[in-house]
């Protein structure tokens, strides 16, 4: 059998026996995709005792690409809804979620000063103990630029493998003991959280008015500054019986019954300038209008924004929201379209079949992949993760790498959505197909790689200890985070289960979370608005570890730590001035960071 034809097989079985694994649940929790990490550990043993040989150069590039697909396809994936997570409205909780991470990063740095753990493990240990395995690619990624030889690089891997079990114990342990000490009633609080929804937090709303200022007696629409702005939308219009679908030139009578779409705060002034909210049924049944929502499939309207289409000029037809990436907003007239864009139209059957026909609506469009943005994004991305930052001192440029530039390059373009003909959408199921692919060629390598020394190290080695430092980094941050959350903050228990699985971009505690009530969707929505910028964080703090570091190690630690890899001698005193100063500029930035991170927490709260 050829090298090839032997790696691939090889590959296969540790895919067959992984995803077997990940597939055993007990109380519903799992590991889920991570099972293929010690499938890979269960095969390489075995492998290893066979005294079989692998093509190093083939499962390295294996390892790689599995990496980029996944870092990729994660990025196309939340690319839309990123930024807008950061916005005001998840401000507070991507705030705890940052600390989580910045916290998981200074627990990591003292457990490596005070126990002199080798940076290739703590690393490892590190990824291992939040959950996430691109994190321990980008470690891998960086340690090699660094010039770290390929052993220790290996070591990582089995260092996470030992960290990882309680990585995910870890988080349901932490939601556990929060019930406890906070004697939580989680039904009051799923009630508290759809009062809260009902109060209109960052919801698109709808709202009935019936018109009773009589300065707007006989405006248009266009006149009134509230309902000409890009916060609200105006859909229909109820005139005694008749119900019609206002245009900017429509006058307004005091009486008329107005449907208005937008955020509460804004729903809420505009019902204190316009007149009363009513119960009125404005529902288009019955009449001559309907409301139908269409998907955005032509190229051609890629890229423009609303009011360049002119659908209330041309077919008398209203967008009255917009959803893009499961985000619902309210259709501004200066929002752009992006393929996979969900338009809620309002007007009638002819002018909405009219507008479909514009946009495009063809659902079989959505389950067609364009493999040349693909290409283009993976490539470019690796061109991004490749361009060097030289940092005054530092002994070697840092690079965001092949997980970080594919990652954000694919941030980028999801967020764009499109270019001329090109747009960057994939179909969910396309998209998770790759996806896992990629973290199962990804996971494969790895666990084969530390398969060999696996048992050893946990049965004669450090392997124990290096289980208990991943109990301090997954328990620390998670307990510390989510005190002072609901003490402070007196977040919603459910909002912050979610929170808490989403810091650690961890599926199997979603799950848990979601199983604590069988209809809130509180924790589904917390995990998602943090889960994209934590994920970008997860990617690139190891590569930041380093920096960390210093904070206790004064820059000393590092240097000798490479130097010893590099089996040079060490340099004196004098020499070392202009690194060490470099690299306490930097951590005294990253301690000005973190504080002002932690302020932001507790104003938010």
């Amino acid at each position: 059998m050829s090298d090839i034809a032997l790696t691939v097989s090889v590959l296969a079985l540790v895919a067959v026996v992984g995803l077997w694994i990940g597939n055993i649940k007990v109380r519903g929790v799992g590991f889920g995709i991570g099972g293929v990490l010690f499938g890979g550990i269960i095969v390489g043993h075995f492998v290893d005792q066979a005294g079989v040989t692998l093509s190093g150069d083939m499962l390295h590039f294996i390892q790689e690409f599995g990496l980029i697909l996944f870092v990729y396809t994660i990025g196309i994936q939340v690319g839309p809804g990123f930024f807008a997570s950061l916005r005001v409205s998840g401000l507070r909780l991507n705030l705890f979620a940052v600390l989580i991470v910045i916290m998981g990063g200074l627990v990591t740095a003292i457990l490596h000063k005070i126990f002199a753990i080798p940076l290739p493990v703590v690393l490892g240990i590190f990824s291992g103990a939040v959950t996430n395995t691109p994190a321990l690619g980008a470690g891998q990624q960086i340690l090699r630029d660094l010039g770290t030889p390929v052993d220790l690089v290996d070591q990582m891997g089995m260092s996470y493998a030992m960290a990882y079990p309680f990585g995910i114990c870890g988080i349901l342990l932490t939601m556990w003991l929060m019930r406890l000490i906070f004697r939580v009633n989680v039904e009051a609080e799923a009630q508290k959280h759809e009062s809260s929804l009902a109060n209109g937090h960052s919801l698109i709303q709808t709202m009935n008015i019936r018109v009773e200022n009589p300065n707007l007696n006989n405006m248009a629409i266009q006149d009134v500054p509230i309902l000409n702005s890009d916060k609200i939308i105006c859909s229909r219009l109820k005139r005694d019986d008749t119900l019609m679908v206002p245009s900017p030139g429509t006058i307004i009578q005091a009486g008329d019954l107005l449907h208005l779409v937008g955020q509460p705060t804004d729903l809420h002034n505009a019902q204190l300038v316009i007149g009363k909210e009513v119960d009125t049924s404005l529902s288009t049944r019955g009449t001559d209008l309907r409301v139908e929502r269409v998907v955005v499939t032509n190229e051609k309207v890629l890229g423009k924004r609303i009011r360049d289409l002119h659908f209330k000029e041309r077919y008398d037809v209203v967008i009255s929201r917009l959803n893009r990436a499961g985000v619902e907003l309210v259709a501004s007239s200066d929002a752009s379209l992006q393929f996979g864009d969900i338009l809620n139209l309002v007007g009638r059957p002819a002018s909405i079949d009219a507008v479909a026909n514009v946009v495009g609506n063809a659902q079989q469009k959505l389950q067609q992949v364009q493999m040349l943005p693909v290409f283009i994004g993976i490539g470019l991305g690796v061109l991004l993760g490749s361009i060097p930052l030289f940092v005054p001192g530092f002994p070697v440029a840092l690079k965001l790498g092949l997980a970080g530039g594919p990652l954000i390059m694919a941030l980028i373009l999801g967020r764009i959505g499109s270019i001329g003909k090109l747009y960057w959408f994939m179909p969910p199921s396309a998209n998770l197909a790759l996806r896992e692919l990629g973290i199962v060629l990804f996971l494969a390598v790895v666990g084969l790689k530390s398969g060999g020394d696996f048992v050893d190290t946990l049965t004669q080695g450090e392997g124990l200890s290096w289980i208990g430092y991943g109990i301090f980094i997954t328990a620390i941050p998670l307990i510390t985070v989510g005190l002072l959350a609901r003490i402070f903050a007196k977040m919603n228990y459910l909002t912050l289960c979610g929170m808490l699985a989403g810091s650690m971009t961890d599926p199997p505690a979603l799950a848990f979370a979601n199983n604590l009530h069988a209809t809130s969707g509180a924790a589904a929505l917390s995990y998602a608005t943090v889960y994209p910028l934590v994920m970008f964080l997860r990617i690139i703090t190891p590569q930041l570890l380093a920096l960390l570091l210093c904070l206790f190690a004064g820059g000393l630690a590092i240097y000798g730590y490479l130097r010893w890899l590099r089996n040079e001698k060490a340099m004196r005193l004098k020499e070392d001035l202009p690194y060490t100063h470099s690299l306490l500029i930097i951590s005294v930035i990253l301690m000005i960071v973190a504080v002002i991170v932690m302020g932001l927490v507790l104003y938010a709260g």
